[in-house]
Formats: C-alpha cells, sequence, structure tokens
C-alpha cells in the first residue's frame, strides 16, 4: 500500500487528538542531564515530532515508517527529527529505549501476541511502551467498505484482504500483557468528530483503511469500487441541520511499563 500525505492529512487535527492524548498520559520522567532515546514507531509524516520534543526536550528522537512519501515530508518539515524507512513489523532499535511509542499504525500488522510482547523487549528496564490504535471496525465507516466489497464484482480480488477485526477487544491485551509489565493502563475513548465538507467520512477513510483495497484496483473499477463505498458511507453519516457531519470514532490505548 502506497500513502499520501496529503489525503492522510486533510483531517490532521481529528487524527492527532487521540496521540496528543496517548502523550500525556505517558509519566517518563529524566533528569535535565539525560538524554532519553524515543521511538515513533509507524511516525507517518512526523506530525507528533514537534509535541514530543517539547515533551522532552533533550531526547533523541527517531521516527520509523516504511512509506518513502511519508518520511520525505517528515524530514522536510522536522530536520531535528532521525527518520529510517524500515518495516515497523521487524524493525528494532540497535539498543533498548526509554520509549516507544506508537500512534495509530499496529493495528496494520497481525499477530499482536507476539509483536507486542515483543516491543516490550525493545525497552530498557522501567521504560515505557505507548500504543494507540482505532477500534471503530464495527462501524458503519468501515463495515460499509466490507459491504462494498462483498457485494460488488470485485469480490474475488478484494475479499482475501479483508481484515475484519485487527485489532481486538482490551481484555485480550490485558490478559497479554498483565504478566509482563510493572504498570499496565488499558482504556478507551469515543471521540465525537464534527467533519465539514462533501461526504468527509469517506474522504476520512480514503487516506487510510480504504485506500489498501482502492490501491489493489484498476480503472474504472477503482472509480465503481469507491462510488459504491461513498454512497453507503454518506447514508450511514447523514448531514446535520448545520451542514456538518458527526463521525464518533472509538481509540484503544494501552500503556505499559517494562520491570526494572
Amino acid at each position: 500500500m502506497t500513502w499520501d500525505p496529503t489525503q492522510y492529512l486533510k483531517f490532521a487535527g481529528e487524527r492527532l487528538r487521540p496521540a496528543v492524548d496517548l502523550l500525556a498520559r505517558i509519566p517518563l520522567v529524566a533528569s535535565p542531564n539525560d538524554v532519553l532515546r524515543v521511538v515513533d514507531l509507524g511516525c507517518g509524516a512526523g506530525n507528533l515530532s514537534p509535541l514530543i520534543q517539547q515533551r522532552w526536550p533533550q531526547a533523541a528522537l527517531t521516527g520509523v515508517d516504511s512509506s518513502a512519501a511519508m518520511l520525505e515530508k517528515a524530514r522536510q518539515d522536522y530536520p531535528a527529527a532521525t527518520f529510517v524507512q524500515a518495516d515497523i513489523a521487524t524493525w528494532r532499535p540497535d539498543s533498548p529505549v526509554d520509549l516507544l511509542y506508537s500512534n495509530a499504525a499496529l493495528h496494520w500488522l497481525p499477530d499482536h501476541d507476539t509483536l507486542i510482547p515483543g516491543l516490550l523487549e525493545c525497552l530498557k528496564p522501567g521504560g515505557w511502551l505507548a500504543i494507540q490504535m482505532p477500534r471503530n471496525f464495527g462501524a458503519p465507516s468501515h463495515t460499509c467498505i466490507v459491504d462494498a466489497i462483498e457485494l460488488g464484482p470485485w469480490r474475488a480480488r478484494l475479499e482475501p484482504h479483508l481484515r475484519r477485526r485487527p485489532v481486538a477487544e482490551p481484555q485480550a491485551y490485558w490478559r497479554l500483557l498483565h504478566e509482563r509489565t510493572a504498570s499496565l493502563e488499558i482504556w478507551e475513548t469515543e471521540y465525537m468528530q464534527v467533519l465539514s465538507g462533501a461526504n468527509p467520512v469517506a474522504e476520512y477513510t480514503k487516506g487510510t483503511w480504504l485506500k489498501q483495497f482502492l490501491d489493489r484496483l484498476e480503472e474504472p473499477e477503482r472509480s465503481a469500487f469507491e462510488a459504491d463505498y461513498r454512497q453507503r458511507v454518506a447514508a450511514a453519516y447523514p448531514k446535520e441541520d448545520d451542514g456538518r457531519t458527526l463521525f464518533p470514532f472509538r481509540r484503544l490505548f494501552i500503556l505499559a511499563q517494562k520491570p526494572l
């Protein structure tokens, strides 16, 4: 899948809010002379870099992402950080880090039972793992993608790539992590996003979950599939009297500390 920074950042404010909320909950503290090692795993266009550097000015920040287009923008906009192009499923730091932060990235990857404990192993003793993942896959924004795939002539090509539950229930992550951690918090927040524009939920998902399926089709099927989805999702999220659209979006948060 290729990423389009312009499409993704159309809703930068809405996408940033959960990231900021998670950042505020991380109790990482350092003395003025310490150089913290912080990794932003799945950093995208790097738009969290200034917030991380503001929170920990002494940190050596590394952003890791697989998208060359996203990293090109990140390097242009945030030259104080280091950015590495790599597969976030397999990338590991060369030595343990103080904080491994991942915002809206790990839901793209399978095998969380192995992946997330492996990320804990990348931390220094007492280090922190902070994860945010969308858990909105049962909402119309995402079920309309499933419907458009299953009821269309492209079903045979797209259905094998469907992952209906890429993020588990919160209880599953607690059972996975509570015996491996010194401190563990898991919570969910549903954000009431108020969007503007024509069919904004379709525009929102086109920057993320929908795009992987659009990329697998050639014209004219690509446009036909997108039109089918847009019709379904517009009906699921009608405009309010003031012309804006309400888009509730659930997020899952995990904040875990490695034992000393």
